[in-house]
Formats: C-alpha cells, sequence, structure tokens
C-alpha cells in the first residue's frame, strides 16, 4: 500500500489577503471619521464597500467588536424621527449583504451571528393603491424588533415585522431561508417558510425539547 504523504499546513497566509485587510481597516477609520453616528464603539471592522446614508447614520448605534461584512445595507426609513432606529450592540458579526431596513427600531443585542443574505426589516412597502405604483406608496407603519443575544440566524432568513413587537429570545437559532415573522422565546431553533419551532431549550427539565430532541428525550423516559 502506498504511503500517503500528509502536507502540513503552512503558517504563512496569502500575502494578497494582507491587501484586503488593509482596505478594511482604512474603510473603518473613513466610516468612523466622517459618519455622524450615533454611537460607534471600539474595534470595529467594517469591510468595503457597504450602503449606509451618512446623514441618517445619526441613527445608527454601533458597539464595540462589531465587524460588518462587504455589501451589507444598513438602511434607515427617513420619517422625520429622530430617535436612534438602529442598535448593533458589542461582538455582533453581520454577514456578506445583508440588509437591516429599519423605520421604527431594530435592536440586535450582543453576540449575534447574523450569516449571509439576510433580511431584517421593520416595516413593508404598501401596496394597497392599485392607481399609484408601489414604489411611489411609501412604507407601512410597521413595527419593532428585537433580536436577543447570543443567537445565530442562518443564511437567507428574513425576520420581517410589520406591526407590534417581533423579539427572537436570547440564545435562539435560525434556520437557512426561514422566513420568521412572530415571536419566539429563547433557546428556541426555529425554521421553515412559514416558520415553525423546530426544537427548544426546556430549563427545568434541562434537556432539549421538541423536533428530533423530544424522540430521544421519550425513548430514554420509555
Amino acid at each position: 500500500m502506498d504511503t500517503v504523504k500528509v502536507r502540513k499546513p503552512s503558517r504563512f497566509e496569502d500575502p494578497l489577503s494582507l491587501i484586503g485587510r488593509a482596505i478594511t481597516r482604512l474603510h473603518t477609520l473613513w466610516i468612523r471619521s466622517t459618519y455622524p453616528l450615533s454611537a460607534k464603539g471600539k474595534n470595529l471592522s467594517i469591510f468595503y464597500p457597504i450602503i449606509m446614508s451618512r446623514p441618517l447614520s445619526t441613527l445608527i448605534a454601533i458597539g464595540n467588536s462589531v465587524i460588518i461584512r462587504k455589501d451589507a445595507w444598513l438602511n434607515i426609513v427617513d420619517d422625520g424621527v429622530t430617535d436612534v432606529k438602529l442598535v448593533i450592540d458589542d461582538n455582533c458579526l453581520i454577514g456578506a449583504r445583508d440588509t437591516i431596513s429599519a423605520k421604527n427600531h431594530i435592536h440586535i443585542e450582543r453576540d449575534v451571528i447574523i450569516g449571509t443574505s439576510v433580511l431584517i426589516q421593520d416595516h413593508h412597502h404598501a401596496y394597497e393603491n392599485i392607481d399609484i405604483s408601489i414604489r411611489n406608496q411609501g412604507v407601512t407603519a410597521g413595527g419593532r424588533i428585537t433580536i436577543g443575544s447570543g443567537c445565530w440566524i442562518g443564511k437567507g432568513a428574513a425576520i420581517v415585522c410589520n406591526e407590534g413587537e417581533l423579539v427572537i429570545g436570547r440564545n435562539s437559532v435560525i434556520g437557512a431561508n426561514s422566513l420568521v415573522t412572530r415571536s419566539f422565546p429563547p433557546y428556541s431553533v426555529i425554521v421553515g417558510n412559514p416558520c415553525r419551532l423546530a426544537r427548544q431549550y426546556n430549563p427545568a427539565k434541562e434537556a432539549w425539547v421538541g423536533g428530533e430532541a423530544g424522540r430521544i428525550v421519550k425513548a430514554e423516559v420509555g
């Protein structure tokens, strides 16, 4: 039998990756220096490019050690209200091509990981008037969204609230391509379109229940 030689991983990264790092650092400094954010924490990493209105950035607060990947869009609906509309707390990761669109208030609490191509939006486009193009009808009154600390949102998920409060409890998982339009408690695993609760951690039982976890627990009890 021939001996397969295992090549040790290189200790050195591709030198060209340093160019990307330099661009990210310069872009971060540019954003910090020229955008009047309501709050801008330390140790930010904002990739180039992102989409964010400089005048409306006064309604955005970003905490410490936040990473915002390239092509993300932090959108603020300008309705004349001067309260902060988008809060991204410490240690959050905003993935590439994510869209976060806030009309009323979106709060992403600390340590949240958001995958690529995710939509988080606290309003809809109005469409009821058939005599006016949807583009010219503006947006609905909308609601408010809170993503609890420690959550993980999978690629392509959409979290949309058109009225009231939508709260995702802490340490929850939202599966890839899920459509979330209602609140869920902490420690939830949320999947599907429309969304459903696949499983949830029960602190009283110290076990995961529902879905596959529920069947495993029942089998062990029996």
